[in-house]
């Protein structure tokens, strides 16, 4: 940093050198945009003595528009290098970017252009005026016509630097000052006007539980019940858990449902905690993870594109789901005022004015209480269930477990565990409903019978005998699930009542058989045209395309062959999403369409008026015939229906017909991936059919945990609450830790249960 006395000293030298500049060129008297030719003269062409020459100098424009282009392009270390000597003595390069960045950053320019209007030239010195253009992101077009002077240094001209060069408004010191007021965050709601996600005044409710009587655990329970709408049992294995830690984080809740059971509440401050607080609420808690998502900071590697459109270097935004996606429509555009300040903080004018654009609503297609539910019902499970409108593409539930608080990320939040969820070890902020990739196993069983069908290789009423083994063509032996289960063989089936009973042997030669008969890519592409192995194009959410490969194609062991009949029952290197299961599961039920899921009903501004409305939008139709898409339905009727059914005990006496397809799929591990799929039926005309897929990773058979759940979505989207108990439940919401534990395990435990009851 140069001292005062040098600063004063070359301050002189330029106001000295900047008069001689204009002096000179007046007295020149030369001519608007009349630059020398970049020419050498002779001494016969001048008359001057003979060995003389003159070399012109080069065109100050050229210089001018590089100093500039390299403003556009941020450059500032070009732009330095281009100023005189003596500029650089009066100014730092690290004082000459930071007032280069301060007016950037201040304005938030996002471009610059400029139109050179006069040249006026001397031997050694030139000066350049121009009109810059500004273009602000949030006020506008800035225009200022100001100079730039110039003086010849090695037969080169440099830029002698001063304020004006940036704006004329500038000169002296003088520097922008930008206030700006945003709008109130926009509200997210469901589809039925349900807040999902607000700026409001909350409340942390904590417990230690510990703390709490015996007598007052019923009315504790009711009341978290009624607060959450999640069941009083589920709140009883919460707080009843040995492994809680003294004082646990329960719920947040908007500040107006806490004064509607304040009384409530208030009888047991005993051993609950209740804090107010200002934030972002998610009023689904850990349920609005995954689909509404959470507002935090810019991360520091986007600060400057955050900046560029005006976001303050503090600012929260939408970092996933809703909150991301419709960021631009949820945080409106602020009221921004550009000053002129002088460098004692004097105002001088104004620059430049604009009015706030307020936030808007976004509707989605969600049902908060489905979604709620889809959540819950996947606690404890690593995995994903998706809820369809059948017809239409309406995401109305999409659930990954395990999830987050999006509540937590406010660390203002008393409740907040926000840095638990760091390293994601668990997969936390995993969407396993759009990137999960998994091995379909026999839920891709319609997709085989579909090209069997559509190939002429068998017909519906074609019947093999399904039996523990096959022995394949290629010298393997494969076997049956009913093998594995200690089952009964499924002996004589039709094609129909082989997708019934999902009988490996019948796709196994499925497989095989299209692919010896040359039909070698048959089933890989029919799964193609289920929209398999491409993005369904849902919005909101990121997603992977999943993987389907031709038999010959794969990679890995094995023979092609032994890949085809591998194929056929979902297996091999096949891959899809949950998200693509539900898409395809919705096509078969509402007559072959693939409609692109979208979670956006509708975005509304202050006045009322739609900016966006959903409208269903087709992938495509399934390369199926009527023929066919009828045999399908119908051995995925009886899946429920029938008495041998892979899913007849979960629907048995259910009053609403499934279209369904249980999945058990093989993995790297003896734990194979739970899967169920299946539609409605009921046209009713006030309530939609739905669609929906179940995953539950590592865990066990499709029948045994997907179905289930794939019940209790449809009873709360019937019903409006669930009805029934999972198997693994003591009751609805409490988990039957025993379901899960081994026979040695269970007599340990009881044991010891003994052990306590007789101390």
């Amino acid at each position: 940093m140069k001292s005062s006395a040098a600063k004063l000293s070359a301050l002189i030298i330029l106001v000295i050198f900047s008069l001689a500049v204009t002096l000179t060129a007046c007295g020149q008297n030369t001519p608007v945009n009349n630059t020398p030719e970049s020419t050498s003269t002779t001494e016969s062409d001048a008359g001057l003595e003979p060995g003389a020459t003159i070399t012109s100098v080069p065109d100050p424009n050229e210089a001018v528009r590089s100093y500039l282009d390299a403003w556009k392009a941020g450059d500032y270390t070009a732009m330095y290098d281009m100023l005189t000597t003596i500029s650089k003595d009066f100014i730092s390069f690290e004082d000459f970017s930071q007032r280069y960045s301060h007016v950037t950053q201040e304005a938030v320019i996002s471009d610059i252009s400029y139109e050179i209007l006069q040249v006026l030239t001397t031997p050694t010195n030139a000066q350049v005026s121009y009109k810059l253009s500004l273009l602000s992101s949030l006020v506008g077009m800035l225009q200022s016509q100001t100079q730039m002077n110039l003086s010849l240094e090695n037969e080169v001209w440099k830029v002698v630097w001063d304020d004006s060069i940036i704006m004329s408004e500038l000169a002296g010191g003088n520097r922008l000052s930008l206030e700006t007021i945003w709008p109130t965050r926009g509200i997210i709601y469901d589809r039925n006007g349900n807040t999902l996600s607000a700026d409001t005044r909350a409340v942390a409710i904590s417990i230690v539980p510990s703390a709490v009587e015996e007598d007052q655990t019923a009315g504790l329970l009711n009341t978290m019940a009624l607060v959450s709408g999640l069941p009083a049992t589920y709140w009883s294995a919460k707080i009843f858990n040995e492994d809680n830690p003294y004082v646990m984080p329960l719920y947040e809740i908007p500040y107006s449902t806490f004064e509607e059971y304040e009384n409530r509440i208030s009888n047991h401050y005993n051993v609950l905690g209740a804090t107010s607080f200002d934030t972002r609420l998610s009023y689904l808690n850990e349920a609005g993870g995954p689909s509404v998502g959470w507002v935090g900071a810019i991360p520091l590697e986007e600060l400057d594109q955050w900046i560029a459109k005006g976001y303050p270097t503090g600012a929260q935004i939408g970092r996933s789901g809703v909150e991301a996606w419709a960021e631009e429509s949820l945080a409106g555009k602020p009221s921004a005022d550009l000053y002129l300040v002088t460098k004692d903080d004097q105002m001088l004018t104004r620059l430049a004015s604009v009015e706030t654009e307020p936030s808007q609503s976004v509707y989605t297609t969600l049902d908060e209480d489905l979604q709620l539910w889809a959540e819950e019902s996947l606690q404890g499970f690593v995995g994903a269930a998706v809820v369809l409108e059948r017809d239409t593409g309406r995401v109305l539930a999409i659930a990954s477990s395990p999830t987050y608080n999006p509540n937590y990320a406010d660390l203002n939040n008393p409740n907040s565990l926000w840095n638990n969820y760091f390293p994601d070890n668990a997969g936390y902020f995993f969407n396993r409903a759009t990137q999960g990739q998994y091995p379909p196993g026999s839920i891709f069983k319609v997709i085989t019978m579909s090209a069997a069908l559509e190939a002429g290789a068998y017909q519906r009423d074609s019947v093999i005998n399904c039996e523990h083994t096959w022995q394949g063509p290629d010298g393997i032996e494969y076997v049956d699930w009913t093998l594995e289960k200690e089952r009964p063989a499924s002996g004589e089936l039709t094609l129909v009542e082989g997708l019934m009973r999902s009988c490996n042997p019948w796709f196994y030669q499925i497989g095989a058989t299209l692919y010896s008969q040359g039909e070698t890519s048959a089933v890989a592409d029919m799964a193609r045209g289920f929209g398999l192995g491409s993005p369904t194009g849902i919005d909101v959410f990121p997603e992977e395309s999943g993987q389907i490969n031709n038999p010959d194609d794969q990679t890995g062991g094995g023979s092609s062959m032994s890949k085809a009949i591998q194929q056929g029952i979902g297996q091999s290197d096949t891959l899809i999403t949950p998200i693509q299961a539900a898409v395809y599961t919705a096509a078969l039920g509402n007559g072959g369409t693939l409609y692109r899921p979208q979670m956006i009903e509708r975005i509304e501004n202050v006045a009322g008026e739609n900016t966006f409305e959903f409208t269903p939008v087709e992938n495509g139709k399934l390369p199926i015939s009527d023929d066919t898409l009828a045999a399908v339905k119908e051995g995925m009727l009886m899946v429920t229906q029938n008495t041998r059914g892979t899913a007849y005990n979960t629907f048995i006496n259910r009053s609403i017909k499934v279209w369904g397809k249980t999945g058990t799929a093989q993995t790297s591990t003896e734990y194979p991936h739970a899967w169920f799929i299946g539609f409605t039926d009921q046209q009713n005309e006030n309530v939609p059919d739905i669609a929906i897929a179940v995953l539950v990773e590592f865990e066990g058979d499709g029948s045994e945990f997907g179905a289930p759940i794939f019940r209790r979505l449809m009873e709360v989207y019937f019903y409006g609450q669930p009805s029934s108990v999972f198997p693994w439940e003591k009751r609805i919401g409490e988990i039957d830790e025993r379901y899960f534990m081994t026979p040695e395990e269970i007599e340990a435990l009881e044991a010891e249960e003994a052990a306590n009851n007789n101390n």
